[in-house]
């Protein structure tokens, strides 16, 4: 007989798995008892989402977009009268109910993305149980108050260049600048 694998012994996986154990109930447990201890979440989790109803021009892109069919909007069209009386009047559509059923969300963000009027935000918001799956239907009221938790972006980098928008426009008020000083050294003389 060569030599016997430790392996191989009978009970030897028995003994294996109380060290494991033995190791483990020695160690300071990490569990944070969730209700008295709340988590510490990363800056931008992704909770719940949140309306900025003064944003909403009901354009229904992120209901078209939302592949859950998850988001309810109704609205109606306002005609406001012209302020010039050669003008014609002008209509705009008035958000009469914005609603999302978190039940069918899959909180994939896709209406956040796509939102041209940065109307809807991530909030770090995550306590929304309901115990009746009907009332995870959260209409714009409720939507609207969790737009308060929504944390501020991230700050610019201060190293980083201006944006082409915000160098153009810089570089046209120094030219009206230089005109305008121009103009006033040219009325002195």
């Amino acid at each position: 007989m060569a030599s016997l694998k430790f392996s191989n012994v009978p009970g030897s996986g028995l003994a294996k798995g109380l060290a494991v154990t033995l190791r483990t109930m020695t160690k300071k447990s990490i569990t944070a008892q969730y209700p008295e201890v709340q988590p510490e979440l990363p800056p931008r989790t992704r909770g719940v989402i949140a309306l900025l109803e003064e944003n909403c021009t009901v354009c229904m892109l992120c209901a078209r977009e939302c592949p859950d069919w998850c988001i309810y909007i109704d609205s109606h069209k306002e005609t406001l009268p012209a302020a010039d009386p050669n003008a014609r009047a002008r209509t705009r559509n008035v958000l009469d109910r914005f609603a999302i059923d978190f039940s069918l969300c899959m909180y994939c963000g896709i209406c956040i993305e796509v939102c041209p009027f940065d109307a809807l935000f991530w909030s770090p918001e995550f306590e929304y149980a309901e115990t009746d799956i009907l009332e995870l239907t959260h209409e714009r009221d409720k939507l609207r108050e969790w737009m308060w938790t929504v944390p501020a972006p991230p700050a610019l980098d201060p190293g980083a260049e201006d944006p082409k928008e915000i160098a153009a426009a810089h570089k046209s008020a120094e030219k009206l600048a230089a005109a305008a000083a121009a103009a006033a050294g040219g009325d002195q003389e």
